[in-house]
């Protein structure tokens, strides 16, 4: 196994192509070796990969990747010339949308700060110390109640209105790495892993600091490195598009962002689309406008409606959001609709041209309540009863 040349190889890429698309290219190279997301992100933590308070600092980011894939290459005996003659698909942005309108139904997932505060949004900055589930989170029980329910994809609150982060992000320490945070797990990569396992696709939820927050001093929604109240939107953009590219990079199988409060008054529509497409041209986004008469009005690739439905004949392609119990965030005493509730808001919703991105809240523990685990089995059930009803 020549490393030196494995190396070169990877660098190679990366001295020619700019920015998201330098991992872009290594998650190629994983992909066709069979190389895990957690074996890259060992790779890294074990290189050592500082931090820095410096929003436009990238560090040696490209590096660490070239030398992680390599490293995770190494003992493979696999060499990772690329093959020239390797055919190369590209799907149109409407074959990626029809795509997404026949997974039909998701799961939203909720969790974070704010599920440890008891509110719905976290004002403020809190201590990472909050975020304390008690132990390991059993994101494979989450895939486990999503695969008995019939759904085919699951969306995470990666960061929220807290502004804290559930992954080991380059651009802040106000994540679940921090030195006060108890847990210390990459809570998306073990999600990522848990619903991949079980043949479920992922995408991660993204809230960006729309000025309808109001005072800075209340809603961070950003991280300290990136205080709304000392930075202004041209920042926070910078900030956030950084971010978002961090996720699409260091996770190549998330399939789809789902973007909160982004719209016009956060930046053009082109300019968002653009972005997201520089990145990776294969990866889907959804954006749910700040004023309620907006929502469901088209501005990325998925049109999104938050608790309502889209009028009848609607073409474009959507997805409507709702809750299984009464909020998105954990509520102690809460308590979820029953199956039928749920497969006839289904029906309804597939209907206009959207799919169904049904929300359960993990509790404290970071366990889904009993009550939620029966009913979205029974929704499963209820769901193969019309199937075969239909095949006969």
């Amino acid at each position: 196994m020549n490393r030196k040349k494995l190396f070169g190889v990877v660098c190679l890429v990366a001295a020619t192509l700019l920015g998201g698309a330098v991992v872009s290219a290594a998650a190629k190279i994983m992909g066709e070796n069979g190389i895990a997301i957690d074996d890259l992100h060992a790779e890294v933590i074990r290189q050592g990969r500082p931090k820095s308070n410096n929003v436009h600092d990238t560090g040696d980011l490209s590096r660490k990747v070239a030398d992680s894939v390599v490293a995770a290459l190494a003992g493979r005996g696999v060499d990772a010339t690329p093959d020239p003659m390797a055919p190369v698909t590209k799907k149109s942005v409407k074959e990626l949308q029809d795509e997404f309108l026949k997974l039909k139904f998701g799961m939203f997932i909720h969790f974070n700060l704010e599920t440890y505060k008891g509110v719905q949004w976290v004002a403020g900055y809190h201590s990472p110390a909050d975020f304390n589930p008690g132990g390991r989170i059993d994101t494979d029980a989450w895939a486990d109640a999503a695969k008995s329910a019939g759904m085919k994809y699951a969306v995470l609150t990666a960061k929220h209105v807290s502004g804290f982060c559930l992954w080991d992000s380059h651009y802040t320490t106000y994540d679940v790495m921090h030195p006060d945070c108890p847990y210390k797990q990459d809570l998306v990569a073990q999600f990522i892993k848990s619903f991949k396992s079980r043949g479920l696709k992922v995408g991660l939820y993204y809230c960006w600091r729309h000025p309808g927050f109001g005072d800075p001093n209340k809603y961070k929604v950003l991280p300290p490195e990136c205080d709304p109240a000392t930075h202004p939107l041209k920042e926070q953009n910078e900030f956030q598009k950084k971010q978002i590219a961090e996720l699409i990079e260091k996770y190549p199988d998330v399939f789809y962002i789902w973007n909160d409060s982004l719209d016009p008054q956060v930046m053009p529509a082109e300019e968002a689309l653009a972005f997201i497409r520089s990145l990776r041209p294969d990866i889907l986004s959804s954006s749910n406008w700040w004023n309620w008469g907006k929502k469901g009005t088209p501005y990325a690739d998925i049109a999104v409606k938050e608790m309502r439905h889209f009028p009848e004949g609607n073409t474009a392609p959507g997805e409507t959001c709702w809750c299984l119990e009464q909020k998105w965030f954990w509520q102690e005493g809460a308590s979820p609709k029953t199956a039928k509730q749920v497969v006839d808001l289904l029906n309804t919703v597939n209907s206009r041209n959207s799919n169904l991105l049904l929300n359960v809240g993990p509790n404290k523990q970071g366990k889904f309540e009993e009550s939620s685990v029966k009913v979205l089995a029974e929704i499963g059930r209820l769901l193969k009863q019309a199937d075969g009803k239909k095949s006969q």
